[in-house]
């Protein structure tokens, strides 16, 4: 039976699964994709076995899941595609709209303005549309591709601030599942697939710039190169804890996860 992978529909997650939709790796995986909160909901309702979900929801899932090593979705600085656009000072900010599709990030943006600026805003979600978020609040968290080309806006990167504020990279997702969901063979596939996508890094951006017709392959790569990493070490995983803890200080997660991994 195939392994049913929760794939987040983004620019970012390409390098990560263009092996498998190209075939450039033979495997039994079955590809879902959906925006971060849903690919979390299906894991967590058993609709995948496995699926990259926001850092966040491994706190949250009916039962201890396993992290498949060495791959995530990452920044070490600017991450480019998470961003708080303001209609305020940072500090003045009484109301966050809140992307829809996003769940890390979320408490990202709450822990930045909790410890950076002093502001606890009341928050509420709100469809990825940055002129009718900052219609209705004092700012905005906008993420992924709708980010990614956001123009004429102030705004706070999450990831540059982040690792000013830590020293500590940003782990935004990571392949996570259930005890058993995965052989070591499929471990090996996914991480393979991350090297194999990062060779094709320049194939996929000048794919998606064909797509989107808004701006240049060469900003693409960029992009995926400069500001996503997908390597999931030490340091990462710092960040990671570091993430929790914060987490749990303003009650965003009830306590740390263990971090388990496959074999």
């Amino acid at each position: 039976m195939a392994v049913r992978l929760g794939v987040v529909s983004y620019l970012n997650t390409r390098p990560l699964v263009e092996a498998f939709r190209t075939g450039a790796i033979d495997c039994d995986f079955e590809l879902h994709c959906d925006v971060p909160s849903r690919c979390a909901e299906r894991l967590h309702t058993g609709e995948t076995d496995v699926a990259l979900i926001p850092a966040i929801e491994i706190a949250r899932g009916r039962e201890a899941y396993r992290i498949v090593p060495q791959v995530g979705i990452v920044s070490n600085g600017a991450v480019g595609s998470v961003f708080i656009a303001l209609n305020t000072e940072p500090e003045k900010i009484e109301t966050l709209a809140l992307d829809s599709g996003s769940r890390t990030s979320v408490a990202l943006a709450q822990i930045v303005l909790a410890r950076q600026f002093g502001s606890r805003p009341e928050v509420f979600f709100h469809p990825p549309d940055i002129d009718a978020m900052l219609k209705r609040a004092d700012a905005a968290l906008l993420i992924g591709d709708p980010a990614l080309e956001l123009r004429h806006h102030r705004v706070l990167d999450l990831g540059e601030i982040w690792t000013q504020m830590t020293g500590l990279p940003f782990v935004y997702a990571c392949w996570t599942g259930r005890d058993g969901a995965l052989t070591p063979d499929d471990v090996a596939k996914l991480v393979e697939a991350k090297e194999k996508g990062r060779r094709a890094i320049s194939q996929i951006a000048e794919d998606y710039a064909a797509q989107t017709c808004t701006m240049p392959p060469d900003f693409y790569a960029h992009y995926l190169t400069h500001n996503i990493r997908y390597d999931l070490g030490d340091a990462e995983l710092e960040g990671l804890k570091q993430f929790y803890a914060y987490s749990v200080e303003l009650r965003v997660i009830d306590s740390v996860p263990p971090l388990r991994f496959y074999g």
